[in-house]
């Protein structure tokens, strides 16, 4: 802390001189100058620390420039955001060079202590200990980065006290929009500076802020109200503090990263009673899941289902529990829906029954339907752990967040879920390659449509829904080069797919996988309607949930699931099976031509054995060239993130806003946006 001295005004003998004595006002000089100096030797001294620690680590021991690493930065566009408060936290560096050198990288001093730079420094200190820095600095800010172009010193003295922020005349640098990931992050964020005028948020990824808003009932799109705005500001102030206490500094995501996964773990904002002891240790709860949200880092897809369980070590094999029919594993499955209502629902429910048939008593499997709010799922969860089930099975990806915060509460409780793009070290995931089997599917359709259209109904642009659609045109446009995919979306607002491509005359089209319970039609999977109106079934997906189910219990059974050879300590894993693995198929008509069964036989042993790979090779999307000829298949996270569509599929990826309201919300988990 800095010191000052009282203005101390002696009185004369005669009582009545109000003027000082000069000796005792050269004396008060003195001192001062001599606290002054002091501060400015303490700072002086951590600059040199902060200095050699960055020439250790061989990272560049001065403050950074912009116009080093951003040298077109004086023909980017620029606005005028106005005088702010502003994080000294962001404040890393200077506009230009010239100063550069005056500041280690810390933007404590480095110049020495009789020179005019320490006088100045040490007069700043001295206004700041007597009245505060009042003048506000001049910045940039780029990229949620601020550089200062006035007021160097300024920034020094108050990062020397401890200040939080510092008021500064902003100048925002706008980059040049691209794919790239932290360029849409950040044009997010300047949707949500629109509406709550807060710096210090910062989040890594697109949607991130839209994710933030909603917890707090409010938008990007209209300005909040104060009482929300100040809400949020005292909400992240007070969760910062106990994050970076504990170390959150070194882990890499940021603050406003772990703040919203610690909003998304414990169901929203921070409540009033919540203190900061409660925060602590609720952090405590969840660090390995902060530790494993890294934004460079894929998930760990294990897609070779002849090694799981593989590796797990002695003590492993020799502590796992002993299940009997008198003490068998309980496991309980999550529906967000009925059976009755739903085919998703149906078809894990199919699966559940199995897993009771085939462990013998072994395994105890019961299912709790209908979870379709938090509080809902909360509950089915505090059933589980009352029913000491230790395996749960969530099988939507919006039960994803009450996923994980079941995970912090029961951490003995193997927890999974049903996706494949949500990132949890705590939460495994798994789901099959539907693309394999849409590839066998569009090479049958395609041997069928007579005027070289075929219908293709998808429901909503989510991970791994794209790859399904190309895989199908693909395997269309290897039987008939001329094949067109006419491509409808059954989640889009006001979407009646059947009568459209009735309209558009289409007879084969591959509509929704499988049945609804409760509506046996024929409208599912690759069908042909005949000159009378009626539906003739060609062919349809199966996925065997029994048996994947099966695989993954049978890892915990055999002690297993601590073997994690495959993949780094906590990073997240998923089993992404398809036909090698049998939990995938394609079944089709008995009335199929001999040829038709012939080629969806050699396909199928085709992709088995790897010989065939939709992906693999020349590949062509609406808008040019993805790989040319001879290139390698696409690695797997490039197959499950995909967000274009081939070039013989007529038709649009929607955006969420077009989606009706039932599915915006797995959207917003798992949407994929379409290429620009």
């Amino acid at each position: 802390m800095f010191r000052s001295l009282p203005n101390v005004v002696p009185s004369s003998p005669e009582g009545n001189n109000l003027l000082p004595d000069r000796g005792n006002c050269r004396e008060l000089r003195k001192n001062r100058r001599c606290l002054m100096t002091e501060d400015y030797s303490k700072a002086r001294k951590l600059g040199e620390r902060a200095y050699r620690k960055a020439v250790a680590r061989g990272q560049f021991p001065y403050l950074v420039s912009l116009e080093s690493f951003l040298p077109e930065y004086e023909t980017l566009p620029k606005i005028s955001v106005g005088v702010k408060e502003i994080p000294l936290s962001m404040v890393v560096g200077t506009v230009t060079a010239g100063r550069q050198n005056s500041f280690a990288c810390n933007f404590m001093p480095l110049l020495e202590p009789k020179t005019e730079f320490a006088q100045k420094w040490s007069r700043l200190a001295d206004i700041q200990a007597e009245e505060g820095i009042r003048d506000a600095v001049l910045v940039y800010e780029y990229m949620h980065r601020f550089y200062v172009q006035e007021g160097n010193k300024r920034v020094s003295v108050l990062r020397y006290i401890g200040a939080l922020g510092i008021t500064a005349d902003v100048r925002r640098i706008l980059p040049k929009k691209t794919e790239d990931r932290e360029i849409q992050a950040y044009y997010e964020f300047l949707d949500f500076f629109k509406v709550t005028g807060l710096y210090g948020i910062e989040c890594s990824s697109k949607g991130s802020y839209a994710k933030l808003a909603a917890v707090y009932g409010e938008n990007l799109e209209q300005p909040w109200p104060e009482t929300k705005v100040e809400d949020l500001r005292s909400d992240f102030r007070t969760f910062e503090k106990c994050f970076l206490e504990k170390g959150g500094e070194r882990l890499s995501l940021t603050t406003g990263d772990a703040f919203l996964l610690y909003l998304s773990i414990y169901k929203g904002v921070l409540p009033d009673s919540e203190t900061s002891a409660e925060i602590g240790k609720n952090l405590g709860r969840m660090w390995d899941e902060l530790q494993s949200v890294t934004y460079d880092r894929d998930i760990a897809l294990i897609e070779d289902s002849s090694s799981i369980g593989k590796g797990a070590g002695v003590l492993d094999t020799l502590t796992r529990p002993v299940y009997t029919r008198e003490k068998p594993l309980r496991v309980a499955f999550l529906h967000a829906k009925t059976a009755e209502e739903s085919r998703w629902v149906y078809s894990h429910e199919l699966g559940r029954n199995e897993v009771n048939t085939a462990f013998n008593g072994i395994v105890d499997a019961i299912s709790f339907e209908n979870c379709r709010t938090d509080d809902k799922i909360d509950k089915a969860f505090e059933a589980a752990a009352a029913d000491q089930d230790a395996v749960v099975f969530t099988t939507s990806a919006d039960m994803m967040d009450a996923a994980m915060r079941a995970a912090v509460k029961y951490p003995e409780m193997k927890i999974l879920n049903c996706s494949i793009s949500l990132m949890s070290s705590a939460v495994r995931t798994y789901y099959p390659k539907t693309y394999e089997a849409k590839f066998l599917m569009g090479a049958l359709a395609a041997s069928f449509a007579e005027d070289h259209r075929i219908g293709y109904v998808a429901d909503y642009p989510i991970y791994g829904s794209l790859a399904n659609v190309n895989a199908f045109a693909i395997g269309a446009a290897l039987i008939d080069p001329g094949a067109r995919i006419i491509l409808k979306w059954s989640g889009k607002k006001n979407s009646c797919w059947e009568s459209e491509l009735e309209e558009e005359g289409l007879r084969i089209i591959s509509g929704p996988d499988s049945i609804r319970p409760q509506d046996p039609g024929r409208k599912y999977g690759v069908y042909r309607i005949e000159r009378d109106g009626s539906i003739k079934n060609l062919a349809a997906p199966i996925l065997h949930w029994g048996k994947y189910y099966r695989m993954i219990l049978n890892i915990i059974l055999n002690g297993g699931w601590n073997a994690r050879e495959q993949a780094g300590k906590n990073q997240p894993v998923n089993y992404w099976f398809g036909l090698e693995a049998g939990v995938i198929d394609v079944i089709h008509s008995d009335e199929l031509p001999y040829y038709s069964r012939k080629m969806l036989k050699l396909f199928r042993s085709g992709i088995i054995s790897h010989r065939i790979d939709p992906f693999r090779g020349e590949l062509h999307s609406q808008t040019g060239m993805i790989s040319g000829e001879g290139a390698p298949s696409l690695e797997s996270g490039q197959i499950i993130k995909m967000n274009w569509l081939n070039d013989n599929v007529e038709g649009s990826i929607p955006s969420e806003e077009e989606m009706v309201d039932s599915v915006r919300s797995t959207m917003e988990k798992i949407g994929i946006e379409a290429a620009k």
